[in-house]
């Protein structure tokens, strides 16, 4: 008697339609992209390489946990710089345990009267962890410096500490990456227009970031003092040019992988068990009530 529960049993149009439908998310996050960039980057070419690199992810993902190490990736820039959308291809396919993403929001009233770096610290990875700082500790030298929710004294003791903070972190045995997303003038306006007439995307556009669009000047300044005195042998800033969205996702991916020398992890065969199989057992039905409707 046949087993039908085999591969070679399988269908074969439900199999292509299984891959099919995994590949549906990408073709919608890429919808927007969908002509070529005025390269020779078109969106098959872009989609063969992510998934390259989304492989080489997972195969830096089994180096972490199999060696047990600690990665802590920086990544900032101004609102709509693309940072969420890099975020998002890195995390795609990874583990959800050993890659997880840190988004903070505003400090709370407690926080604000502790030390600076506190509620970040209890963020850091385990032993076999890769955390992702969508925004970081750098909130201090960016949007709390040019909107005055700090005072320069509190800016300058920041400066002063960072980089002893991240040396620390570095001498613990983090692995510490920090990028810069940078866009122009231009394109954030336009991205920011967007995000207004898109109804799936203005919920993107907050008050502050309205806001941020008339102090580009202060941001750019701020940004400047920023990289200038942060940037140190331990823990160096990465500029990540950012107008092209694809070519920016593609060119931070890469270069994140170069940061961390990996190998291939060899995991013995998974080999699935006969089921077993209870003459006594019957399936209890499902009331018809407890089904979703089956509008589709």
């Amino acid at each position: 008697m046949r087993d039908d529960s085999r591969p070679h049993a399988y269908d074969f149009d439900a199999i292509r339609r299984e891959l099919a439908d995994s590949y549906d998310e990408e073709l919608e996050l890429g919808f927007d992209e969908a002509q070529e960039d005025g390269g020779s980057l078109t969106r098959r070419s872009y989609f063969h390489e992510l998934l390259r690199l989304q492989h080489e992810l997972v195969r830096l993902q089994d180096w972490v946990k199999h060696e047990g190490l600690r990665v802590v990736v920086l990544f900032e820039g101004r609102d709509s710089a693309g940072k969420g959308g890099v975020i998002k291809r890195i995390t795609q396919r990874l583990n959800p345990r050993i890659c997880r993403v840190v988004a903070l929001p505003a400090p709370s009233e407690r926080e604000r009267t502790q030390w600076y770096f506190q509620r970040y610290v209890t963020h850091l990875p385990a032993a076999g962890e890769i955390v992702l700082f969508d925004r970081s500790w750098y909130n201090r030298a960016g949007v709390e410096r040019v909107m005055g929710f700090c005072t320069e004294d509190e800016v300058e003791e920041f400066f002063r500490s960072v980089p002893e903070f991240e040396r620390m972190l570095v001498r613990s045995g983090i692995l510490l990456v920090k990028y810069w997303f940078s866009i122009t003038d231009a394109e954030q306006a336009l991205r920011f227009h967007m995000r207004i007439e898109d109804p799936l995307k203005q919920w993107k556009l907050s008050p502050m970031d309205v806001e941020s669009r008339r102090r580009w000047e202060d941001y750019t300044r701020a940004k400047e003092d920023m990289l200038a005195r942060t940037h140190i042998p331990e823990a160096p800033w990465w500029v990540v040019e950012a107008v092209n969205k694809r070519r920016a996702r593609l060119n931070c991916i890469s270069h994140l992988l170069e940061q961390i020398p990996y190998q291939t992890v060899n995991h013995p065969p998974v080999v699935l068990p006969d089921r077993v199989r209870n003459a006594d057992y019957l399936r209890a039905p499902i009331p018809p009530e407890m089904f979703v409707p089956a509008r589709y």
